[in-house]
């Protein structure tokens, strides 16, 4: 009979975790649940808009996750990414990983027409060549994302987080994927709900202009729970919500990991007929969305901090997949 092996415990000798001003919140948190101080790193402004960043304690020999979602301005969170795992570098650091919960420019995965660049390769190239050893990611829009890197990519899921507030209402309720692109996530969360899968059939006019045809599934006297990966302006998220309705829907609610909430997307979900749209904290949430009423935050903090854990401690992140 082999022997049991060790319990390995965490110890922060060689391990730290910086932030930048994207969401430094939820790196708090991490670091609360990792039972750890938030490393100490300067991130200003050059009168000139140019960032200035200094880490401001040894990091030489150290395992170091910058955290840092690359949310709005989306440009000047991704240079400051680029800057502290360049600066995490050339200060002598053991391994580099970059731990993006929300990750820009994903939308951008292929040529989908003449002359466009993919920008989502060009982040991962930009994150390879800044010196990141390794990365972990959130809720990618596109699973093959992760192709783009020649280095490890850790793919995490806001699904244990949303299984667990909707557990109440197991076997209760439709999930619904808002396009035919994101059935397969809406199908995962269907399957571990216990819950009946209805798709909605979408044509998109132009960049951020959706026009919703018909609703495939049953759905007439049925709570429904819209499942996507974000939320930028919301017109897809309405107008989806008014097909069901308009179908027999008994309530409508939605889940999302990301909320962007660009332009008049608060208004637009203040004045539906959404019940509750679910966000995650991958992105802090606008005030205006904190005063609406209908948003419902869950957080993503104890998630990270386990795979942070598992990857320092080289284990396996497989068991927080659901």
């Amino acid at each position: 009979m082999a022997a049991p092996k060790p319990v390995r415990t965490m110890t922060f000798d060689h391990f730290k975790v910086f932030t930048g001003n994207a969401n430094p919140e939820l790196a708090r948190e991490i670091c609360k649940e990792l039972g750890c101080e938030l490393g100490e790193a300067a991130v200003r402004r050059f009168s000139d808009g140019e960032v200035h960043l200094q880490i401001l304690e040894n990091v030489r020999g150290c395992d170091v996750f910058a955290v840092q979602p690359t949310c709005t301005p989306v440009d000047t969170h991704l240079m400051e990414l680029l800057l502290m795992i360049d600066a995490l570098k050339r200060a002598s650091a053991d391994r580099i990983t970059a731990v993006l919960p929300y990750y820009g420019y994903a939308r951008q995965d292929r040529k989908d027409r003449p002359r466009v660049p993919i920008s989502a390769k060009l982040v991962a190239s930009l994150l390879e060549r800044a010196g990141a050893d390794r990365v972990l990611c959130l809720d990618l829009h596109a699973a093959q994302i992760q192709g783009f890197f020649d280095i490890p990519v850790d793919h995490l899921f806001a699904t244990p987080v949303v299984i667990e507030y909707f557990k109440d209402r197991k076997g209760q309720m439709t999930v619904v994927s808002p396009d035919a692109g994101g059935v397969e996530r809406a199908r995962a969360l269907a399957k571990r709900l216990e819950a009946p899968l209805a798709i909605i059939d979408k044509r998109r006019a132009d960049v951020n202009v959706a026009h919703v045809m018909h609703v495939i599934g049953e759905v007439e006297g049925q709570d429904c729970l819209i499942v996507d990966d974000l939320i930028d302006t919301a017109g897809t998220l309405v107008k989806s919500a008014e097909a069901l309705y308009k179908h027999g829907a008994k309530s409508v609610a939605a889940f999302a990991t990301h909320p962007v909430l660009s332009g008049d997307a608060v208004d637009r979900i203040c004045s539906s007929r959404l019940d509750e749209v679910v966000v995650t904290n991958s992105i802090p949430l606008k005030k205006q969305a904190r005063e609406c009423g209908k948003f419902r935050v869950l957080t993503v903090g104890p998630l990270l901090a386990q795979a942070i854990q598992s990857i320092h401690m080289e284990d396996s992140v497989s068991k927080l997949f659901v």
